[in-house]
């Protein structure tokens, strides 16, 4: 049996900005979907246990970016879009233990995850002295985050 084990070393992160999808890629050193669900309780009478099924979605994605104040670069696209909503997209590049990093095709095993953030907090200035500027920012999901398994990355 194959297996599907893979380690995290490659996660796309493009952010819409302007009229166009902005590249964060290669500036993200984390990043976590948390796919959660209002819990609704459905018990009826004579149940010996809670019975719920999911409500409204209410996920967030986090991202760990390395600051760059560059023209069209982390700064620059999250300066410009904070306090608004903002389409994302992410995919995992799988690579397989003992393989070479797949290309940034969406597939079945290689799906793509779009969505809103509401691009509500970020933190342009935070370390010290001789610390890497980076941000780590946790952006709540406006709606809900579609799993793909065809589509353009």
């Amino acid at each position: 049996m194959a297996n599907a084990i893979f380690y995290q070393n490659n996660v796309g992160f493009k952010i819409y900005s302007g009229a166009a999808y902005v590249d964060l890629t290669d500036h993200v050193m984390a990043a976590t979907i948390n796919r959660s669900f209002d819990e609704l309780d459905v018990t009826a009478m004579g149940q010996l246990g809670h019975s719920f099924i999911a409500g409204l979605e209410s996920s967030t994605i986090s991202i760990d970016f390395l600051n760059d104040d560059s023209t069209g670069q982390v700064m620059q696209i999250l300066n410009g879009l904070v306090g608004t909503n903002a389409a994302f997209k992410m995919l995992q590049t799988v690579t397989a233990i003992g393989a070479l990093t797949s290309t940034g095709t969406v597939s079945a095993t290689n799906q793509l995850y779009t969505g809103n953030i509401l691009v509500n907090k970020i933190t342009p200035i935070a370390g010290k002295v001789g610390d890497v500027a980076v941000q780590s920012l946790t952006f709540t999901v406006s709606g809900s985050i579609t799993v793909a398994s065809s589509g353009t990355w």
